[in-house]
């Protein structure tokens, strides 16, 4: 029956195979019902077949691997199996670092190949059992040399040509060999006999129940019960891998339990099959999840009364970031409502409990917090937590100033902050390194304990680097803030005081005195990450938080001629002196004579306000105004009356004795001429260039403002065009940033020869001040849209209009209505009558410029970009015309 089912097999692959174009072509033209069929196919089986085809057996083998290969990469049933959802509530365990568990085991089999042949490549065991259908490989060689390959018959023989037939069927392997060696050395003396298995006989295997693709599979005879289970596909979700049951003519013969083979590596009741066999995968049993921290997260399938330790043994064992000591279980109760049962794992008879079907088992992770370590954050070389030891003090940890700090370390002022209570409220204590680190006993070396956590700043509270032209404008706020955040993320690779003194730092500001420092006007971007205000931030924070009615906040503040003023913690036993180093020291305009510190007193229920004058010389001296600082103290530190920084004012031009000069505070222009020596012969007095820094600055805001202006502009002229173009983005963004790119010149427009003969007001001259005053000239400029710009000679008798025509004339474009003349002073004159500017002078003088503007309606029938162009070209003229002196 057997041999007839294969003939049958074979016919129709044959058929099959024969009605495509198979003999005329490739193998590419091989379906994939055919690919299975011929894989069904014991080896003989599919050489024969190839052969009487005409086709190269290499040829169809490697299509039916490339084939194999492509269906691994497409989702099995098994591989899109889903465990079922558990209770959404999962109490403190970390749902972010949840692995999504799946059943065990499965995967194994799922992920194998759809035919096992071990024919090629396994040693035949000597206890094998010889059948029908196995072929047997004799080689005589000596006196008479012969090869012969003799299947054994249906009766069981083999039927040796001139030596006879012999009965070899149910014999081992090893007795079969003895037997035939004898029998054929005593019919041919003089020779030696080497007999191999080249080919094993096909057992027809019936793989039913909770299989993959359950059914009946041709297999070869050293086929075991995995080898049955691969061929079929492996198990589907609902089978079970723990009740395997193996079936020989109706009796059991074998219970396999997969988990021993995968967990285990014990194969030992993998039994090899006999034709007729049928393995049943019996339904799965129960179920018990296992999460969080064990080796291995899965699905477990239970046989009997499994305890906890078993099954957790099946999941690996626990990690070492296990907390034993309380792991929850979620199980079904009498009334079918789930509760929650605390197991202590490191009891043993805690582990030895049985669990019940639908168990989930949750490991929980450790705390994450280091116990007795010490932190170290802000410009150290190697920040970072560190183990703490008894008696340790800050130069244990600190050693040298040139290995562990950075070069802008601040040495005058560090904090420690130290938890207290059971609350975790913090208590801060202020020391200085240059001190901890001279003297090993000083009071500033302070003995350590545990958690504590070291600050040190940087003594640079601006980023010095910092970009100050309008092109970094472009950039916005979150790109630069994200670029210095990933920056520091490089050197704080330690996750928990990152999460409390590194993202902290980017939270909004937050002022808890409601006062306002010069540096807190600065924008995040423009500080040092290691400053006072970006790692005070936290500290303060906490502070606020803490305190309470019988609490006070323990914050101060300071204000004045100090390095940097703002809000700084209150330190244990804080002074003023410990305030005015935790500014940085006192800035050089301070006055020592006098210091005002405003304190809140509380009396009846009341609060007033008590004004304390400091002797600021005597509080960093002695003890003697070094008066100790209380909650919301107020420390301001005046200025030397008068005091002012060095003002520069830089003179070029036609002056007797140009140069840079230091201006007394008051000091006029004319005054500043007369030290100067006055101008020379040559001067031009009608054509003074007189520039102002905060004039600059002015501008620059300006120049910001037109942008928006030019956009709502585009925007709108591009809405009413009857053509119905739209903007561009490139182009718009182009043209903001020409925009952003033309430089302020900050000009003050001055009549000199006015302002010093006396009929105008003098000017106050301020930092950065620059005056030119140019040499005579007797040219008139003409730009702007004529046809040739260019520079011509002055003549009394022409108007500006006979330089217009001098140029050319004016282009298509041009404004005429709008002609204007910037004089050399850089007063703009109308030479017509107009309400833009009044001018007793209409006439034209040496060192003018005539400028013809671009109609700005003149837009129809020319594109945004020339547009672009046209107002840039236009900004350029402005600034030739006035700088053309």
């Amino acid at each position: 029956m057997t041999n007839f089912i294969q003939k049958l097999t074979l016919s129709v692959f044959f058929i099959c195979t024969s009605l495509s174009v198979f003999s005329a072509q490739l193998p590419s033209n091989i379906s994939s019902a055919q690919i299975e069929q011929f894989k069904s196919l014991s080896p003989t089986q599919q050489k024969a077949l190839a052969s009487s085809m005409g086709v190269d057996l290499s040829s169809i083998q490697s299509q039916i691997n490339k084939s194999s290969s492509s269906n691994k990469n497409e989702p099995t049933e098994l591989e899109q199996y889903t465990p079922r959802e558990t209770n959404n509530d999962k109490a403190s365990f970390d749902i972010k670092d949840e692995k999504k568990v799946t059943a065990f085991g499965y995967d194994v089999f799922a992920n194998a190949p759809s035919s096992f042949a071990p024919i090629n490549d396994v040693a035949i065991p000597e206890s094998y059992i010889i059948g029908t259908g196995d072929t047997l490989n004799i080689k005589v060689f000596g006196k008479e040399n012969d090869e012969y390959e003799m299947p054994v018959s249906r009766e069981g023989k083999v039927i040796i040509p001139r030596l006879g037939a012999y009965n070899v069927s149910g014999m081992t392997f090893s007795e079969a060999k003895a037997y035939l060696r004898n029998e054929i050395q005593k019919k041919v003396i003089g020779v030696e006999v080497v007999i191999t298995l080249s080919e094993l006989r096909s057992i027809r295997v019936f793989v039913l129940g909770e299989a993959f693709k359950p059914g009946n599979y041709l297999l070869n005879s050293l086929s075991t019960v995995t080898h049955a289970i691969f061929t079929a596909g492996g198990i589907s979700d609902i089978g079970s891998l723990r009740n395997i049951q193996v079936k020989r003519a109706g009796k059991l013969v074998q219970t396999v339990d997969l988990y021993d083979l995968l967990i285990k590596g014990d194969s030992s009741k993998d039994i090899m099959l006999k034709s007729g066999d049928v393995v049943f995968v019996a339904s799965v049993g129960s179920r018990v999840t296992v999460e969080g921290e064990v080796k291995r997260p899965a699905i477990y399938e239970l046989t009997s009364n499994e305890t906890i330790g078993e099954v957790l043994s099946m999941a690996g064992g626990l990690l070492p970031s296990a907390y034993a000591s309380s792991t929850i279980i979620e199980r079904y109760n009498e009334k079918s409502l789930r509760s929650i049962i605390n197991v202590d794992l490191s009891s043993s008879s805690e582990k030895s409990k049985n669990v019940k079907a639908g168990d989930v088992i949750r490991i929980m992770k450790s705390s994450e917090t280091f116990q007795q370590s010490i932190s170290i954050i802000g410009a150290v070389s190697r920040p970072g937590i560190y183990q703490w030891k008894s008696n340790q003090r800050i130069s244990d940890l600190i050693p040298s100033v040139q290995a562990d700090l950075l070069e802008d370390a601040d040495l005058t002022y560090s904090l420690v902050i130290r938890q207290s209570g059971l609350g975790r409220d913090i208590e801060v204590h202020q020391f200085s390194l240059k001190k901890a680190l001279a003297n090993y006993n000083s009071e500033d070396n302070l003995i350590l304990k545990p958690l504590d956590k070291l600050l040190v700043f940087s003594n640079q509270d601006v980023v010095t680097n910092k970009v100050n032209t309008l092109s970094s404008l472009v950039m916005t706020e979150d790109e630069l803030l994200n670029e210095e955040r990933s920056k520091a993320k490089e050197r704080f690779s330690d996750k928990e005081f990152w999460l409390e003194f590194g993202e902290q730092q980017f939270d909004d500001e937050y002022d808890p005195l409601n006062e306002k420092s010069e540096l807190d006007e600065l924008k995040p971007r423009e500080l040092s990450f290691f400053s006072r205000q970006r790692l005070l931030l936290p500290v303060i924070r906490n502070l606020t938080q803490q305190a309470a009615s019988n609490n006070s906040v323990q914050i101060v503040d300071v204000a004045g001629a100090v390095k940097y003023p703002g809000s700084y913690p209150l330190p244990v036993n804080g002074h003023i002196k410990d305030l005015i180093a935790a500014a940085g020291g006192l800035s050089e305009s301070a006055f020592l004579g006098n210091a005002e510190l405003s304190r809140n007193d509380l009396t009846h229920n009341e609060v007033r306000k008590e004004l304390i004058a400091i002797n600021l010389k005597d509080a960093l001296s002695s003890t003697t105004d070094n008066i100790l600082l209380k909650s919301r103290d107020r420390l301001n530190v005046n200025k030397i009356p008068y005091w002012q920084e060095e003002q520069v004012v830089s003179l070029n031009g036609e002056f007797r004795f140009p140069g840079k000069y230091i201006v007394r505070r008051g000091e006029t222009l004319s005054q500043l001429i007369d030290r100067a020596g006055g101008l020379t012969d040559y001067a031009d007095l009608n054509a003074t260039l007189f520039t102002r820094e905060s004039l600059k600055r002015l501008e620059s805001k300006n120049i910001l403002d037109v942008t928006e202006e030019l956009r709502r502009e585009i925007a709108t002229k591009t809405l009413s065009q009857r053509s119905g173009g739209t903007i561009d983005y490139e182009q718009v963004n182009d043209l903001l940033n020409d925009l952003i790119k033309v430089k302020p010149i900050g000009r003050l427009v001055i009549n000199l020869p006015s302002l010093l003969s006396g009929k105008s007001n003098n000017i106050t001259m301020e930092n950065g001040d620059s005056i030119f005053v140019a040499s005579k000239r007797n040219t008139i400029n003409v730009v702007g849209q004529v046809q040739v710009a260019g520079s011509h000679l002055y003549e009394n008798n022409l108007t500006h209009n006979d330089y217009i025509k001098l140029s050319g004339g004016l282009k298509i474009q041009a404004d005429e209505d709008r002609v204007y003349v910037i004089k050399a002073n850089g007063a703009v004159h109308i030479p017509e009558s107009s309400n833009w500017f009044a001018s007793n002078n209409n006439e034209i003088k040496p060192g003018d410029t005539v400028v013809v503007p671009l109609d700005t309606y003149f837009m129809e029938d020319i594109t945004l970009w020339q547009t672009v162009t046209q107002i840039i070209y236009q900004s350029a003229i402005a600034v030739a015309a006035i700088t053309g002196l």
